[in-house]
């Protein structure tokens, strides 16, 4: 077959198609990164009020490029929170290895507590569009999850907390504990005793734990 017969057997390239399988260049990735961290900033602190018009300024690019990246104001905080809720997931994996487990354990709780407010407007920005928990989401939401429950087996193993608690109980108290900081706007000081409180109770106890559900079903009912 001559050259030319082989050429007319190959797919045609288009533009469009070669602009599809390049990678994103150098500037298209850094302006995404500073978009992204431009925009949890802003979003953090502002919430659902919060514009991308102001991501756009203070990244420093135009409104449009922001809407290149991200085609709907929801895809944005989409990409924040999970970018979010991996950073956490990468600092409890870092401190699963640590060598006194109990205080990895206790240090990620204070430090998942002291940073709910802006994740938690993130949250609620993101809520506030309507948008459906996305795939990326879910996904990011379970890894963190599991990197959470293996900081608690460890410490549990340690003989630092507990080991009638398991990952349900542990999560609705850090989920309790980070929305009460952030929603009542607790200084750092009251922030500290009450994490003393909820750290007293996940410490192991020589005698049987208070058991809430089985005191309340035999409660005498209140004096009227």
């Amino acid at each position: 077959m001559s050259m030319a017969g082989r050429a007319m057997d190959q797919p045609a390239r288009t533009p469009h198609t070669d602009r599809a399988e390049r990678p994103p260049r150098a500037d298209a990735r850094a302006n995404r990164s500073r978009i992204l961290q431009v925009a949890e900033e802003v979003f953090g602190k502002g919430g659902e009020s919060a514009s991308t018009e102001e991501v756009a300024r203070l990244a420093g690019v135009g409104h449009a490029t922001v809407f290149r990246h991200f085609p709907t104001k929801a895809a944005l905080l989409e990409a924040v929170f999970v970018r979010r809720l991996e950073r956490l997931r990468d600092q409890a994996g870092v401190l699963a290895d640590a060598a006194d487990p109990g205080r990895a354990f206790f240090d990620f709780f204070a430090h998942t507590v002291a940073d709910a407010a802006s994740k938690i407007a993130i949250a609620d920005a993101l809520a506030d569009e309507g948008a459906k928990a996305a795939a990326s989401t879910v996904q990011a939401s379970d890894d963190l999850r599991w990197a959470v429950g293996v900081l608690l087996q460890r410490a549990q193993e340690a003989g630092a907390v507990r080991d009638d608690i398991d990952l349900p109980e542990l999560y609705a108290l850090l989920i309790g504990t980070s929305r009460a900081a952030a929603y009542a706007h607790l200084d750092e000081k009251v922030r500290d005793r009450t994490l003393a409180i909820v750290f007293d109770g996940l410490a192991p106890r020589a005698t049987k734990p208070y058991d809430g559900a089985a005191a309340g079903s035999h409660r005498e009912p209140p004096p009227t």
